[in-house]
């Protein structure tokens, strides 16, 4: 299997289908498809887009006859209690290869920082310069931080069912990045993972997959060190505590900017000490509180369970999804991707679709 052309026919023989029929399933003519296979008609990107969906394989596969390095991981973790979370990674990265396929892709924000060395001062620093990217908008307030993150670095972020014990994860390969989040309550957990899986990203760590099982492990791997350091600063700027912490803070008024920057007081209380805004008996006395007890202090239980309800809501990546359904809208591809993306029956979404008048 030299070709991309011997990979087309090893998919018609694995198809059980007649040349014919399998061209049909493309949307191609039998002629045309039989010119691609002598030679005298090269394959177009959508001919190769609508070919690797019909014959379940990958885009790059298809024209490469190798494996990226987040479906050879996802092979190698088949089985494990990280199965589940890699073959989400590899159905998301592949149906972001289709939609490129189609002229759909995405570039990730490129944000560089001179690197010192010292894997806590370093994220701290790619955390800022990421923000400064987004300077217009404070996506760190934002309330769903996974949709601020896929709109504003060009990553699919999605909140999804990872299996047992995951975290969340971040998947890179020729022409996808994927960040993913597991849905649960515990709204500022999502957030620190959603935010530490960026600063992997950002970072340029793990090309292919790299899983957390749990990021407040508080791992000794300096690529670790730096995630974390970079989520603390991501979600809790400097410039911004600054302005909002000028004297001293009361249990009232830490936990009110703990619920609005939506993150824990633990987490708050470790890194206003860490900027010298408090004193060491002050964050012994604020990281003791717990969530329930800020949204006691401060009245503002509806505003956090409204949080943990959307923290729980399964959501594929948006832009993906937009993107998959614009192919299929504009003929460039069957609805068999944007239906893999929904987790649904395609004839049950084209029956549905249809009863809408779409």
């Amino acid at each position: 299997m030299d070709t991309p052309v011997d990979r087309v026919r090893l998919l018609i023989e694995r198809s059980d289908m007649s040349q014919g029929e399998f061209a049909q399933a493309v949307g191609l003519d039998a002629s045309k498809m039989s010119k691609s296979l002598t030679g005298a008609r090269k394959l177009s990107s959508l001919d190769v887009a609508r070919i690797a969906e019909i014959g379940a394989v990958s885009v790059d596969w298809l024209l490469t006859g190798e494996e990226d390095a987040v479906a050879m991981a996802a092979r190698a973790e088949d089985g494990s209690n990280m199965g589940a979370a890699a073959a989400m990674a590899e159905r998301i990265t592949e149906l972001r290869g289709s939609a490129t396929a189609t002229g759909r892709m995405r570039s990730v924000v490129s944000v560089e920082v001179p690197r010192s060395g010292q894997w806590s001062a370093d994220g701290e620093s790619l955390a800022a310069a990421a923000l400064a990217c987004v300077a217009a908008t404070d996506v760190f307030l934002a309330q769903d931080l996974a949709k601020e993150i896929d709109d504003h670095f060009g990553v699919d972020v999605g909140v999804v069912d990872l299996g047992d014990e995951v975290d969340g994860l971040c998947a890179r390969t020729s022409v996808a990045v994927a960040i993913l989040a597991a849905p649960t309550p515990i709204f500022a957990r999502q957030r620190f993972t959603l935010a530490h899986e960026l600063g992997h990203v950002l970072a340029g760590d793990d090309q292919g997959l790299h899983i957390d099982e749990d990021v407040y492990a508080g791992s000794r791997q300096e690529s670790e060190q730096r995630a974390n350091a970079f989520a603390a600063a991501f979600l809790m700027p400097e410039g911004y505590l600054r302005d909002r912490v000028t004297g001293a803070l009361d249990d009232a008024a830490f936990a009110n900017l703990a619920l609005d920057l939506k993150v824990s007081p633990s987490a708050l209380a470790i890194r206003l000490k860490r900027l010298r805004l408090i004193d060491g008996m002050t964050q012994a006395t604020h990281q003791s509180m717990t969530m329930r007890e800020a949204q006691r202090l401060t009245g503002r239980g509806d505003e956090a369970s409204a949080a943990s309800h959307l923290a729980m809501q399964g959501r594929p990546p948006a832009t993906l999804g937009r993107d998959l359904y614009g192919a299929y809208l504009e003929g460039a591809m069957t609805l068999r991707p944007y239906a893999s993306l929904l987790g649904v029956d395609p004839e049950s979404l084209r029956s549905s679709l249809e009863s809408r008048g779409v």
